[in-house]
């Protein structure tokens, strides 16, 4: 261990300019833990990622080090029993740094790196703050509401997050121009100013709260330097960005699409650009809310298929361009593919021509376990309903061979329906409708046009009833 720890300690001093002008070089001294290993780790896309292990010796110390710089961001320093601290990776990584373990922020000492010191301060302040914050809270567990020892003990709080926002204003003013300052700022809320309005303005309360919403939406980011790429590894940035996209916006792809393309038209920075398009992708191709495929088909051919995404390989484009092919004939608001098929009885039945307010496609089998309970279920709780209606179920049988399937139908008494297949499989309907599983469900309009997709029976019902209340309604 000596021999390692001499080892060091000589490269350290005959070649610094050379081993670590262009890479890190973090010296680190944890009092209290020995022969025993450290985690450097950051942080991207609210989680926690390794970038580097070391092993100190039995004073505690050992070097971070690497040829090639750390990209900027809020590193961690983790602990073999898992306690850990958060570090400021700026410019600046030719540093020391000397904690004692049990108390690693308030022990802390950081030489070498003035940015990292200045993030270390200002975490010390805050922890002092907060923990006189909850003594302060802890007063309010005995205390009446609305008295006057309520109410003083309230602006004792009050006081608390000022000294706060007031710390945090003076940092960002004393780093201006540094990471540490984008930081903070991107961590601090959009501040609404108070708006008047016109008196005897009818719902003024809803005039206020909508001005007050578009004034917060309007100004969201105006606090987040969206070229700055190394918010990127930090705890809060994907968490702005996704509180935006899927609490604030209306969950409407047209919506989402647009504000997409703005806030990446916001960025010039490769790395930033290149996360925001791979996110808000992500997070359509992965959204459970009705009809969000529609904004993967246009962050796709934006993007992606454009061209722009020079990152994605051939492979994926191929996938993704397949993908977008079986897509974008079945997207909500389009009108339904059209499909000639075969009933139960040998007659063919053509979708465009079922006449009907409300039109129920279902792709189904009866070997499915699924569908099993749910064609069933869809009987009872939607046909025997709303058949006086006048709705139309339009159940498509997916396989070729019919002795189960027109068993299925005279077990549970589904004559009613039209039920149909495709022996000669030349309707393409698997494309046409990206029916990779079963049961699959689709709601159309009295024009055909696709009102509703891959819905679940027990949610059919309401969306049923609505849609015709609403259309009767017209």
């Amino acid at each position: 261990m000596r021999q390692i720890k001499f080892l060091l300690i000589t490269l350290f001093i005959a070649t610094p300019a050379i081993s670590f002008s262009q890479g890190y070089n973090i010296k680190t001294t944890i009092h209290g833990i020995r022969d025993t290993s450290l985690i450097l780790g950051y942080y991207f896309n609210k989680k926690m990622f390794v970038k580097d292990t070391i092993l100190v010796d039995e004073n505690g110390i050992g070097v971070f080090t690497g040829e090639e710089p750390l990209d900027g961001g809020i590193y961690i320093v983790y602990l073999p029993d898992k306690s850990y601290f958060d570090l400021l990776i700026s410019d600046d990584q030719d540093f020391n740094l000397e904690a004692t373990d049990g108390n690693l922020v308030k022990t802390q000492k950081i030489t070498g790196s003035s940015e990292s010191n200045s993030f270390l301060q200002y975490q010390r302040f805050l922890n002092a703050k907060q923990s006189e914050a909850k003594e302060v809270q802890d007063k309010l567990k005995d205390v009446e509401k609305e008295t006057p020892k309520y109410n003083e003990i309230i602006e004792e709080l009050k006081a608390i997050k000022k000294e706060v926002d007031e710390k945090m204003d003076l940092t960002i003013e004393e780093n201006s121009g540094t990471f540490l300052a984008n930081f903070l700022r991107s961590t601090k809320d959009v501040e609404v100013p108070e708006f008047d309005v016109p008196e005897n303005t009818v719902n003024s309360d809803s005039v206020l709260q909508v001005k007050r919403y578009n004034y917060y939406m309007a100004h969201y980011f105006n606090n987040i330097d969206l070229n700055d790429e190394r918010l990127l590894r930090t705890p809060v940035f994907t968490g702005k960005i996704e509180r935006y996209f899927t609490k604030l916006l209306v969950q409407h792809p047209d919506t989402l699409f647009k504000k997409a393309n703005s806030i990446i038209a916001k960025s010039d920075d490769a790395k930033m650009k290149k996360y925001l398009i791979q996110y808000l992708f992500n997070m359509a191709n992965e959204s459970k809310v009705m009809g969000m495929d529609a904004m993967v088909v246009d962050m796709a051919e934006r993007y992606y298929l454009s061209g722009e995404a020079e990152w994605a390989d051939s492979t994926f484009l191929s996938k993704l361009q397949e993908r977008v092919s079986k897509l974008k004939p079945n997207l909500i608001g389009k009108t339904a593919p059209d499909l000639k098929l075969k009933s139960v009885n040998g007659q063919f039945y053509k979708l465009s021509e079922v006449r009907a307010p409300v039109t129920v496609l279902i792709f189904w089998e009866p070997s499915c376990g699924h569908c099993k309970t749910e064609v069933p279920k869809l009987k009872k709780l939607i046909w025997d309903k709303f058949q006086k209606d006048g709705i139309k179920i339009f159940a498509v049988y997916t396989q070729v061979e019919p002795k189960e399937w027109k068993e299925f139908i005279e077990e549970h008494n589904l004559f009613e329906w039209i039920n149909v297949y495709d022996p000669y499989q030349r309707s393409n309907f698997r494309n046409l409708y990206d029916i990779n599983s079963t049961p699959t469900i689709f709601v159309l309009d009295k024009d055909k046009k696709i009102i509703g997709k891959r819905i679940g029976v027990e949610q059919l019902e309401g969306f049923i009833d609505y849609h015709l209340k609403n259309a009767n309604s017209k």
